[in-house]
């Protein structure tokens, strides 16, 4: 087996060295998605407070601006930040967010500062009106923008978001056991809810989906895209249309994080206690449940097949599929662990909003930690914690 090609890019899907942190947390359910503390000013609430960004997203709409001039390449960047936050704290339950602060780090040097914050402002407006719309209110409490020469190459953008769960109907993932079953919920595809069709990517492994895509070319043009020494090796055009994909190559990667929150509320409020874990498929794709629950082993067992982005990084790039389960969400974008007599009726609920759902595995005791089994035509691999 190779070396990890995401790993020769210099990240760490697996994030060797949290667990430093994961010591000092203050937390009343450590086998919870987020961690929660109880609210000090409201007896039986509990309070989390998120923090994710876009990861390496905005560097390819860098590439889109500085081939076209056209800022609107940044707008949906806002919409991934607001969806990594929001959809990792709603895996606590029944969540009413408290408000979501942005960060935008920069080099002013390389992109037109007001320009761009316009872009992100609107695309933060509109993310913002329609889950309002949909009835979940997420106040904007403003945030932080620097100006970092020195240390940004070029742009960086995340957010925190805050919310409150009645400790009562946290889902802590301490019950999950035998008979349960894994649905999962398409990252791909389009929703009823949404405009148009996504690529299912999010904002996990980008860096390795732009190097193995993106041509050479892009590198010498902008030496700035990438570390020093290293340089994009793939072969297409970021606006080239691909009959695969339904979309142009960097349309896909662009795509917009899909928000599953207002499916995961209808389920957990109509199924209640049926529900019993929450997993947002990020970083660690298909084995991001090994933080959820304990000893639990998650089979994975009749996965979908991947989404046609995800079969072209791996065909480009030559990656082990191993590798790429490990990083990508591979067309899962989000776990419900339900009781196995109510899996019918959450998947009645994902198709009312024309998100596809399937039972993709089952759920067993496991002695000494949890597992992931993935069981597939491309191979079956297991991980352990």
């Amino acid at each position: 087996m190779r070396g990890s090609e995401y790993g020769e890019l210099g990240v760490d899907v697996r994030k060797r060295g949290i667990e430093v942190f994961e010591r000092i947390l203050d937390t009343v359910s450590p086998h919870t998605f987020c961690p929660v503390v109880g609210d000090p000013t409201l007896r039986g609430s509990g309070v989390a407070l998120h923090s994710d960004g876009a990861g390496s997203k905005p560097l390819q709409a860098y590439l889109h601006w500085k081939e076209t001039g056209d800022f609107r390449w940044f707008e949906g960047l806002a919409r991934d930040v607001i969806a990594m936050n929001l959809d990792d704290l709603v895996c606590l339950g029944p969540l009413e967010p408290l408000g979501f602060v942005d960060y935008i780090a920069l080099n002013s040097g390389r992109i037109p500062k007001t320009k761009l914050l316009s872009s992100l402002a609107f695309g933060f407006r509109k993310c913002l009106n329609w889950l309002r719309r949909g009835g979940l209110n997420v106040p904007f409490l403003g945030g932080e923008t620097a100006d970092l020469p020195d240390q940004i190459r070029i742009l960086d953008i995340s957010g925190a978001m805050g919310g409150r769960v009645k400790l009562s109907k946290l889902v802590r993932g301490e019950k999950i056991g035998p008979e349960d079953v894994i649905i999962g919920l398409r990252s791909g595809g389009r929703a009823r809810y949404e405009r148009g069709e996504n690529s299912g990517v999010m904002c996990n492994g980008i860096t390795l989906a732009r190097y193995v895509l993106m041509r050479g070319e892009y590198t010498r043009k902008y030496p700035e895209l990438v570390d020093v020494g290293k340089r994009y090796r793939g072969r297409f055009f970021f606006d080239e249309y691909s009959d695969e994909l339904g979309m142009t190559v960097g349309e896909a990667i662009l795509s917009p994080t899909r928000i599953f929150a207002p499916v995961v509320l209808e389920m957990i409020e109509e199924l209640e206690d049926g529900v019993k874990g929450l997993i947002h498929n990020t970083g660690g794709g298909l084995t991001k449940c090994l933080r959820v629950g304990k000893n639990v082993l998650y089979e994975k067992n009749d996965l979908p097949d991947p989404d046609p982005i995800f079969t072209l990084i791996q065909r480009e790039g030559r990656i082990e599929w191993r590798e790429m389960f490990e990083v990508f969400n591979m067309g899962v974008g989000f776990e419900v662990i339900v009781e196995r007599d109510v899996a019918e009726e959450a998947l009645s609920i994902s198709d009312r909003f024309g998100l596809e759902g399937r039972v993709i595995g089952r759920c067993e005791k496991n002695k000494g930690g949890n597992k992931v089994i993935i069981r597939s035509k491309l191979g079956d691999f297991e991980w352990v914690r």
